[in-house]
């Protein structure tokens, strides 16, 4: 009677190779040594010679007829040799769960568990990353777009010129909140006051400083404008006089926010994030088609 399984026995010779006709790296005078002072037999003795002579048919024969537990304590001795001469020559493990399925088996015959050898590597304490801190603008880099922004208003300059005062002094506030804005540019045919980035959306800009406010053949332009780009273009058109309710209610806004003066002063004088102020409005302009909800709205104080 077998005292192994079949699939016992094959895991065996996974780990110890006998089906070569070889165990490990022994010698027939190291193998007949090793159960003689393992385990206490002769295992050149002819009744382990009922498959063949070789070391690794001695080792399936004792395998087949030996005592269940001098066969635990035979295959524990073989463990520890492979594994000693594994780790020393700084090999991998190439049987999954060698040690454990072995383990089941000396178990099973009434041996004990057998020893793991893999050294333990101790646990490295890793300090969790800290959450990323929301970017803040410079509390002097705002201040100083808040007194340039107040200053505005006392300029003698003619509309244009405060228009283009305007224009840089919003494409710095954006870079101030790390929006990755750039001033006006040409395109063939257009002006462009300016972008920035939002997220995975770039923005085209707007902005006037007129007196009147802005009607709705204005957005009509800016939009055509927007409208003839990629889709991941947004448009922001900032009016410091605002806009007219003729042209609000005229003027249906495709992937287009709007902003007043008012916003702007309200942005500066209490630090709110330029990020924030944006989403407010795409968002609220989604949910309720409005694309100007005042900054002093979304944001209550």
């Amino acid at each position: 009677m077998e005292q192994l399984r079949p699939v016992e026995l094959k895991l065996v010779d996974e780990l110890f190779g006998m089906s070569s006709g070889y165990v490990l790296d022994f010698t027939n005078g190291t193998f007949a040594d090793f159960f003689r002072r393992e385990i206490g037999i002769d295992i050149y003795d002819n009744a382990y010679a009922i498959n063949g002579a070789s070391k690794g048919k001695r080792l399936r024969a004792f395998l087949t007829i030996g005592q269940p537990r001098a066969i635990a304590k035979a295959l524990a001795a073989l463990w520890e040799y492979r594994e000693t001469d594994r780790l020393g020559r700084g090999q991998a493990e190439m049987v999954v769960h060698a040690q454990r399925r072995l383990s089941a088996i000396v178990e099973r015959l009434g041996g004990s568990t057998l020893p793991n050898y893999e050294p333990v590597v101790p646990a490295v304490e890793t300090t969790p990353p800290a959450a990323p801190r929301p970017f803040r603008a410079d509390e002097s880099i705002l201040r100083q777009l808040e007194e340039r922004f107040l200053a505005l208003h006392e300029m003698s300059d003619e509309p244009q010129s405060r228009g283009r005062h305007f224009e840089t002094l919003l494409t710095d506030l954006f870079n101030a909140w790390g929006m990755a804005a750039r001033g006006g540019f040409h395109v063939v045919g257009e002006q462009i006051d300016g972008s920035f980035q939002h997220g995975n959306d770039t923005y085209l800009l707007e902005a006037k400083w007129h007196r009147a406010k802005t009607d709705a053949t204005t957005l009509h332009g800016f939009q055509g404008k927007v409208n003839e780009r990629p889709e991941w273009t947004r448009g922001l058109f900032v009016s410091f006089s605002g806009f007219t309710e003729v042209g609000l209610q005229a003027f249906t806004a495709r992937k287009i926010i709007l902003a007043d003066g008012m916003d702007i002063y309200d942005a500066l004088a209490r630090r709110l994030s330029i990020p924030d102020i944006i989403a407010a409005k795409v968002r609220h302009a989604s949910e309720y088609r409005n694309p100007l909800e005042r900054v002093r709205t979304l944001f209550p104080l």
